[in-house]
This record gives C-alpha cells, structure tokens and sequence, in this order.
C-alpha cells in the first residue's frame, strides 16, 4: 500500500533537485550562456550605387578615381563615407592629363612615394558637406574660411576681387557638378599640391640632377660591321608616323558608361515611346528573350509607363531574364493581381549602367545596391567568376548577355534567372515553417521520460498529461 507514496515523493524528490540544479530556467536568466562571435557580428557594410564614390568612376573625374586606387585610400574612402558626408574638390581629367606636369605625374606614380600621393589626395577632401551656393551666399565679401581635410591638412575658401571662388590655388570652376546624399564634388580647375609633397618633389629632382655619373646602357655593336650601331634618325617633318595612325587614336577602355543623347523631337524632349518599341523588337531579333517581349508588349500599362519616364528624362536599366528562367516561373507567381508587373520593376533600375560600369564597380567595392522601380526594394550585385551576379542564394542570376540594347537612355541586360525580393523568399520560408510547427508533437526531455518512466512502474503515469 505504501508504493505509490512512495512514487509520488520520489517524483516530488525529482521536481525539487530540478528547481535547485544550476541549468533551471531561473538560473538561466540570472546568468545568461555567453553570446557566440556570429550573433554578435554585424553584416558587411554595402556601397550603394548612389554613392560619391561610385559617381567618382561615372563621370569626368575617372583620372582621380584612378590616382585613389593607386594610393590604397579605397577602404579609407569607404570608412569615411560611413562616418559623414564628403566634400571632394577634384580637378577634372583634361587638368590631369594635359596640364600636370610629366616628371610630377611620374613622381607620384612611383611606388616609394605613396605617401605623397596620400598626402595629396588627401588634401583635396572635406569630411563634411560644403555646399557652393549656401556657402556664397552667406560668406560673399567675407574673409576666408579654412577647412580641415581628411589628410590634416586645411583648405581656405574665399571670394576673389573678381567673383570667382578660390580654394587653395585652384578656382572652382564646376560649383556642385555631382551631388550625392553622402557628398558633393566641385570642379577645380587644377591640382591642388601641398607644400610637404612639393619640397618631397624638388629634393629628389635635385638629387638625380647633381647625380655623379648617369646610368647609361651598354654600345651595341652590329654583328655584321662589327661596328657600333648608330642611333635611329629622327623622323623628319611630314613623313608617316612610326607607330599608326589609327592604333595612335584608338581609345583605351572606358569607365564610363556612354553619354545619354540630347534632348530632340519637334517638342524638345525625348521620344520614349519609339525608344521603348525599339528595345522591345531589339529582344525579339536577338533571340531568348521572347518572354520577356511578350509580357512587355502585353502589360501595356507598363510599356506605357517606362515610355513616359524616358520621355520626361529619366534613364532606366532593364535586367531581362531569358526564355528558360521565364519558363521556370510557376502559375502561382503569375496567377495574382499584378504579379508580372511587380515581377518586371523588381528587374528595372533608374539608371543607366552597362557591364562595364556594373563590373567596375562590383570590383572596386565588392557589393553594389541598386535601386529598382519596386520601392523600396534594390537588388544586391557583386562579382562571381568573372562576371556580375544579381541576387543571393538559389534566388540569384548571373549577367548572360550583355549589352543586348544601349542607346544611352535605356540599356537591356540579359540575365540567366529571375529575380525575387529577399524579403518575400524569408517570408514563404517562415510560413512553411509555421505549417510544420503545427502539424509536430511536441518533444519531451530526458528528464520528464525518466520520470514517467518511474511513473508508469507505479502505474501513476495515468495522471499526468505529460506522459500520456
């Protein structure tokens, strides 16, 4: 008679070691198990594609781009575009190319004077947002003011007798030519030197010009003659050139994207619709993309849409997925309301990019954000085997035909999947997640089996929900 006493005491006995041992829940929240490195880690900052320092690689500044990454002052860069806005005074590229001089231009480019070329890039940078016309407006007639630049250097800003406005030495010249929500450039029409690398300078030019004796190559002797080789002649006036004509004009690769069009038509503005047709049978004669066509053609509403932004002067960037991603798509995606046209502006971005400018700047800065006509959400790029990839996970897609149309307004990549927001991926995910939840039982622990294990051999498992 005395044994399920004793079963209910020694269950009791079970429940008060449980409330005293260190890993109770009690326990737990008064001393919580330390955090691993990954859940306190935070994701990677991404430069997006409406940046000052991707505007740097899209416009006349691509010379200075070009000195930056030279210096190593891209992650620097990126640093500081984190902490503030940026003010960049950066000479154009005709004033680098044809108006530096060549033994400075050298100078700076050997690998021993990184540190002058920091300096002097660094010099033409303000951590803070100068606005040109605020600033004129409140300081015209003014004395100067100074700016302290990311190199620890400062920058006098003043107005000249004249009305121009000098900063430094150099005049500005392009007063808020790119403007960015995290910087503004303004056009100088000269580089800025700093007296520290034009002393670095002048040292060494006079160090090899009093040099003892100058390193010359050895005479070559003809095999034939025996004799010493003379030197070429000079090529007289008006013969042809050694190197030819056309390999002395053809142009180097571009980081820029090509120019959009001016405005024509009887009306000044820009024919979008014949822009948006054009594009369209560019698709159908290409070949792959008949899909694409059909569904652009059939959402009149959309055509007519994308035709009256790129007649009002926007540009846009069409990411088009081929015939076999679209056959992927499954009756579900496309049976809602308004699904293919929120599917097409998750693929269009308001801007106009090529794969070379896409390419230069997932290379330069890893990840790329561009926004699309889908608010708010953008679609992440980066590079992967050579080439620009869209997306994340099993949802992404690579760039598969490039530059299928580009007429400066509207540029058509073809890509080989169709992309999804992530958001709407995590969603379905977590409510097939749900679902499974619902349909399990839950688990017992060790503990709570033991006990109505001890239980059932008194034969008082019965009443206990837990054990049934």
């Amino acid at each position: 008679m005395d044994s399920p006493s004793n079963g209910v005491s020694l269950f009791c006995l079970f429940l008060t070691l449980l409330s005293l041992s260190p890993f109770s829940s009690a326990a737990l929240r008064r001393n919580p198990l330390p955090k691993s490195p990954s859940s306190t880690s935070t994701a990677a900052s991404q430069i997006n594609s409406n940046s000052i320092l991707v505007a740097l690689l899209d416009s006349h500044y691509t010379e200075l781009a070009e000195l930056v990454e030279k210096a190593l002052l891209l992650q620097t860069l990126e640093d500081a575009v984190g902490k503030y806005n940026l003010t960049i005074f950066a000479p154009r590229n005709e004033a680098l190319e044809r108006e530096l001089d060549p033994e400075f231009k050298r100078f700076l480019l050997e690998p021993r004077n990184l540190k002058s070329l920091q300096t002097l890039l660094m010099s033409h940078i303000v951590p803070k947002r100068v606005g040109f016309n605020q600033w004129f407006e409140r300081n015209r007639g003014s004395s100067p003011i100074r700016h302290r630049t990311l190199g620890d250097s400062h920058l006098d800003l003043k107005n000249s007798d004249s009305g121009k406005i000098i900063v430094g030495s150099a005049e500005i010249v392009r007063p808020d030519d790119v403007v960015r929500p995290d910087g503004v450039i303004h056009g100088i029409e000269r580089l800025l030197i700093p007296r520290s690398v034009q002393e670095d300078f002048n040292r060494r030019r006079n160090l090899q010009s009093i040099s003892a004796v100058l390193p010359e190559g050895a005479p070559e002797v003809d095999p034939r003659t025996h004799r010493l080789k003379k030197p070429a002649p000079p090529v007289p006036a008006g013969a042809s050139p050694v190197l030819p004509i056309y390999d002395a004009l053809a142009p180097g690769p571009s980081i820029a994207p090509a120019p959009a069009p001016g405005p024509g038509g009887p009306h000044h503005h820009f024919d979008g619709e014949r822009q948006v047709k054009d594009f369209i049978q560019t698709l159908l004669h290409y070949g792959g993309y008949n899909e694409m066509a059909d569904i652009l053609v059939n959402l009149t509403s959309l055509a007519t849409e994308m035709g009256r932004l790129v007649s009002e002067g926007y540009v846009l960037t069409v990411l088009a997925p081929n015939d076999e991603a679209m056959a992927k798509l499954t009756t579900d995606q496309l049976s809602e309301p308004g699904a293919p046209e929120q599917i097409i502006y998750y693929h269009v971005i308001p801007e106009y990019q090529t794969e070379e400018s896409m390419y230069n700047a997932v290379r330069r800065f890893g990840k790329v954000r561009y926004q699309t006509l889908r608010l708010p959400h953008a679609v992440t790029a980066q590079e992967a085997d050579g080439s620009v990839k869209f997306g994340q996970g099993e949802g992404s897609a690579y760039l598969f035909d490039p530059d299928i149309y580009t007429d400066g307004r509207i540029s058509v990549q073809g890509i080989d999947g169709v992309l999804f927001p992530l958001e709407e991926d995590k969603a379905s995910e977590k409510k097939s997640n749900s679902a499974l939840k619902v349909a399990t039982k839950p688990r017992r622990g060790k503990l709570m089996e033991l006990t109505c294990s001890m239980l059932g051999a008194f034969g008082q498992d019965s009443h206990f929900s837990s054990c049934q």
